[in-house]
């Protein structure tokens, strides 16, 4: 089950993000995040 959470970002942070987007490295915004926090918190 997922939630929902909010979280703020600098605009250069937001522009990286939809760059990647954009180029198809991940589904959307959200995908995104959730592999930057799999890759740096959980050391995965």
């Amino acid at each position: 089950m997922k939630h929902k959470i909010c979280i703020a970002v600098d605009a250069d942070t937001l522009l990286a993000i939809r760059e990647k987007v954009g180029e198809g490295k991940f589904r959307n915004r959200s995908h995104a995040f959730e592999y930057a926090v799999r890759e740096v918190i959980l050391c995965r």
